[in-house]
């Protein structure tokens, strides 16, 4: 009899685990609190490392239709100084690693495929019970049981207090995003400033990082450091940007001058390392399980995750499912925490008093040692 199975949030893991499990013929019910899958703007671009998200790809079936949206060209990146000058520019080149980009959008899309998604459906409660199937509560009144929760449902998941105490850490950054459109045409200048990948700036506890999107969309981030309590309201926030950034060369500037609508949020991390006891039942993976600094690392590390927490399912020997599991949760947790460590540490490099640190983090990620 198939063990009942069920993933909470339909993110990078949460479709990998499902659309592996799904192509293998196994049943998996995915929960997922936002209405629908255009509810809200996607996020960004990703780079798929060959062996950590491109793999979790081809487990899923579906390699070769990343590779018909990703962009090789945008691995580019070059890093300019406060008055524009270039510092680094760094063009793809044959025989590196390659780390394609895929927006955020094509990535769900090309996961979801034939999954059927409840969307809408927000967990509220995952309660597992020695002996018995675990109970998972909704929002609308709901409760259905399942022999497995998964939760891939991000930092402030509903799922990790069923498994943890721990919760997310104020790291002391701050992000404020904007976008541009139709750069290409209507911003040629500042398409040509940042390349076809990413262009960042760094100066004395912030930064300013632009980034292609497909569809000559621009993602535009300001960071800097600034306590918890700080709040920047939308329609103030152009103006406090400006300010913040004072000084710097104009076309850097314009990045923000032109940018649409501002999203400003604090970045939190979860404990390094972050471990728990096996709970029967339950099990999390991705920024549930260890949510960490934005530098490349957290979408794969969810989606290498998803797919082999789905073959370990599949694998599993009858009446071993959580032994398995709990064997999964060692690999992933170690995996992780040197992933975690590496991370808080370029964070703390990147945006820091000292700008030339940044430029030397990313001077030694050319020739990157395997984290992993």
């Amino acid at each position: 009899m198939r063990q009942r199975i069920a993933v909470v949030g339909a993110g990078p893991g949460g479709l990998a685990f499902a659309r592996v499990l799904h192509r293998h013929g196994h049943p998996v019910t995915v929960y997922e609190r936002d209405p629908g899958p255009h509810a809200r703007p996607p996020g960004g671009t990703l780079d798929l490392h060959e062996d950590m998200g491109q793999w979790a790809l081809d487990r899923a079936g579906v390699l070769a239709g990343f590779q018909a949206r990703s962009r090789s060209e945008g691995q580019a990146m070059r890093i300019l100084a406060e008055d524009g000058t270039v510092l680094r520019d760094w063009p793809p080149r044959p025989g590196d690693p390659q780390h394609p980009e895929i927006d955020r959008g094509d990535l769900r899309d090309l996961l979801l495929g034939p999954l059927d998604v409840q969307w809408g459906r927000t967990v509220t409660e995952v309660v597992p019970s020695a002996g018995s199937p675990v109970r998972v509560r909704t929002a609308d009144g709901g409760e259905e049981t399942y022999d497995l929760v998964v939760g891939a449902d991000g930092g402030w998941s509903r799922v990790r207090p069923a498994l943890s105490p721990a919760t997310p850490r104020y790291t002391g950054v701050r992000y404020a995003e904007t976008s541009l459109d139709d750069v290409d045409a209507r911003h040629p200048d500042l398409a040509r400033l940042i390349g076809d990948g990413s262009m960042a700036v760094y100066g004395v506890n912030k930064a300013l990082v632009a980034q292609r999107n497909s569809g000559g969309h621009v993602k535009v981030y300001a960071q800097f450091r600034a306590p918890l309590e700080r709040r920047m309201e939308p329609e103030d926030a152009r103006e406090e940007l400006l300010a913040l950034f004072d000084g710097w060369a104009d076309p850097l500037l314009d990045l923000l001058r032109h940018g649409d609508v501002f999203t400003h949020r604090a970045l939190h991390v979860l404990p390094v390392p972050h471990t728990w006891a096996h709970v029967p039942g339950v099990t999390l993976l991705g920024d549930a399980a260890h949510l960490m600094p934005p530098l490349g690392a957290g979408a794969n590390l969810a989606l290498l995750e998803g797919a082999e927490l789905a073959e370990t399912v599949l694998a599993a020997e009858p009446g071993r499912l959580d032994e398995a599991v709990a064997a999964f949760e060692e690999r992933m947790g170690a995996r992780a925490a040197r992933w975690a460590a590496f991370t808080a540490a370029g964070l703390d490099r990147i945006v820091s008093p000292d700008p030339a640190d940044a430029v030397a983090f990313f001077d030694e990620l050319q020739s990157p040692e395997q984290v992993r």
